[in-house]
């Protein structure tokens, strides 16, 4: 009896040393799995999707998955360079008189410009690589590229916030952007005729809505989709936003580059310097150059 008494302390000792040491490990190993994605709720979609029993989004997404996704992106990348490549041999590329220049973009503009175009590129060319994983063998290069991806978002984010604040007001819809899109800014003719535009043409505006408004839903959709951070039915939904929107980035983002490097002589130089020859302001962006011209600014 005095034995059993005798070891009772040390007993309880040991007890609470390991409930200690389970504590500990609980904390060291706690368990981060979405349960709403794997395990037995997983196990349950599987067995009852297509059944039409309210499954939320688990069909349609796999539908849209299986057979559209990658087939729409894959549509781009090829149609739309092909048809700017027509453009290019039929219409030709654009030119204008290099000899006086105005200052147009500040070395901000510049900057954050290109603190925003890099990372948002990335963006793009990994999310592609992602999209093809599949097809490209996945493995590390594909796991790496959605590593990229996802540091890529995080610099072009507070970028892209600065660049929406910087040009916002400069991208807003004015009358003449109507009159840009019925001549499609003057791109299918050879003449070098004034089009109505202001600092920023119709086109370049719907570019800078998608890539910061349209950029933003991306983030937002995407961190939920990297990190897994939401019921099952919820991730389908942002997968399928994410896709629906990343159409129309690609899509832009491949004419945003041709009209830059190709269809007009020096267009980069712009956003390298800051400066725009004054006949093609005058031509291109001719609401505008009326703008400055009267303010005594040419």
């Amino acid at each position: 009896m005095k034995k059993i008494l005798t070891l009772a302390p040390w007993g309880l000792l040991s007890s609470l040393l390991a409930q200690t040491h389970s504590v500990g490990n609980e904390e060291l190993y706690r368990d981060t799995t979405n349960y709403d994605i794997y395990g037995i709720k997983q196990i349950e979609a599987i067995r009852t999707w297509g059944l039409g029993d309210g499954n939320g989004l688990g069909e349609i997404f796999t539908f849209l998955q299986a057979h559209y996704f990658s087939s729409i992106f894959l549509a781009i990348v090829i149609v739309v360079p092909l048809l700017f490549l027509m453009h290019y041999m039929i219409i030709g590329q654009r030119k204008f008189q290099h000899g006086k220049s105005i200052k147009v973009f500040s070395t901000y503009n510049i900057i954050v410009h290109w603190c925003a175009a890099i990372p948002f590129i990335f963006v793009c060319i990994t999310g592609l690589i992602m999209m093809f994983g599949d097809k490209l063998g996945g493995g590390a290069f594909v796991r790496f590229a959605r590593d990229i991806h996802a540091l890529a978002t995080c610099v072009f984010a507070p970028f892209g916030i600065l660049m929406f604040f910087m040009w916002v007001k400069d991208a807003l819809p004015r009358l003449h952007d109507i009159r840009w899109f019925m001549i499609m800014g003057g791109y299918l003719s050879k003449a070098n005729n004034a089009i109505p535009a202001g600092k920023f043409n119709a086109g370049q505006k719907v570019w800078f809505w998608v890539a910061t408004v349209g950029g933003a839903f991306m983030v937002f959709t995407g961190a939920f989709l990297f990190f897994q951070a939401a019921p099952l039915d919820t991730l389908r939904l942002y997968a399928i936003i994410h896709n629906i929107i990343g159409f129309a980035i690609i899509i832009l983002l491949i004419t945003h580059i041709y009209m830059a490097v190709f269809a007009i002589e020096g267009a980069l130089g712009s956003m390298l310097n800051g400066n725009m020859g004054e006949e093609e302001l005058a031509i291109l962006h001719s609401c505008y150059y009326e703008e400055i011209k009267k303010l005594g600014k040419v």
